[in-house]
């Protein structure tokens, strides 16, 4: 029995009705193999693949491709959005306060929303986002060194 084979970035932009264009597939392959990278970050990525590409096509192709679900955007406050190719799962994330390095941390109970809010308003929750603040092991070493 073999494995389920992993849809090619070229079959979820047709998946997703998005046009595939060697930028964008180089796009999202780019944030899939990348660690919750910046804009600035993509660009550079795509432009290793498919040579130029300016910073306003980068732009409006992650917006497609979040508004899609094919990438997710997260905005720590005090940074700009980073994009990440984990989708669909509900987790969350670790921001570090001393050199913005940003980790995955999976849902508490593993389904969405993981998390209650003591007053819904009448909302219907289907996602809760948290972000978590404190220092890498790295940073953490550092001030105590």
């Amino acid at each position: 029995m073999t494995a389920p084979q992993t849809p090619t970035a070229a079959e979820q932009l047709r998946g997703a009705g998005l046009r595939v264009t060697a930028a964008r597939v180089a796009l999202l392959e780019t944030v899939r193999v990348g660690d919750h990278l910046g804009v600035e970050a993509i660009a550079s990525g795509v432009r290793d693949r498919v040579g130029h590409i300016s910073l306003q096509a980068v732009y409006e192709a992650l917006n497609a491709l979040a508004t899609a679900g094919l990438v997710r955007r997260i905005e720590p406050a005090g940074s700009p959005a980073r994009y990440e190719g984990r989708v669909g799962d509900n987790h969350h994330h670790l921001v570090c306060r001393a050199c913005g390095v940003v980790a995955d941390v999976d849902c508490a109970t593993g389904e969405a929303p993981c998390l209650t809010a003591s007053d819904d308003r009448g909302f219907s929750i289907d996602e809760a986002e948290v972000i978590f603040w404190g220092l890498c092991p790295d940073c953490s070493t550092a001030r105590t060194a």
